[in-house]
């Protein structure tokens, strides 16, 4: 069974830093389909944060522009969240996702990691 499993959530206070994993044993669902982080917040409908292409090209939401940067790393079978200068909004669970040629266009899913921005 293809699974993703997400790791690297916490507890941070506004201005810190956390950095996201996403991890896969199957290889070619991290390496050969486009990875996506997306996050809901308590009381809202999940939202698209970034995205990372096959070729390596990566998409990102306005409000994480300039503070999240999204990379892959082939050799570990994983994609990385670096979320900087984090604020309060950034408070969710979350959840890496994977489509592509590999799942014939379907989403495979992880379970998400809860990410908490308080002072």
């Amino acid at each position: 069974q293809v699974r993703l499993v997400e790791s690297g959530g916490g507890l941070v206070q506004p201005g810190g830093s956390l950095t996201l994993s996403c991890a896969s044993s199957t290889r070619s669902i991290i390496n050969l389909n486009t990875v996506a982080w997306y996050r809901q917040a308590p009381g809202k409908q999940r939202e698209f944060v970034a995205n990372i292409s096959t070729t390596g090209v990566t998409d990102y939401a306005d409000s994480v522009k300039g503070r999240f940067t999204i990379s892959r790393d082939g050799v570990k079978n994983a994609v990385w969240l670096q979320m900087n200068s984090l604020k309060l909004e950034d408070t969710a669970v979350y959840y890496c996702q994977s489509r592509g040629a590999v799942t014939l266009g379907d989403a495979v899913w992880g379970q998400g990691t809860q990410v908490t921005v308080s002072s």
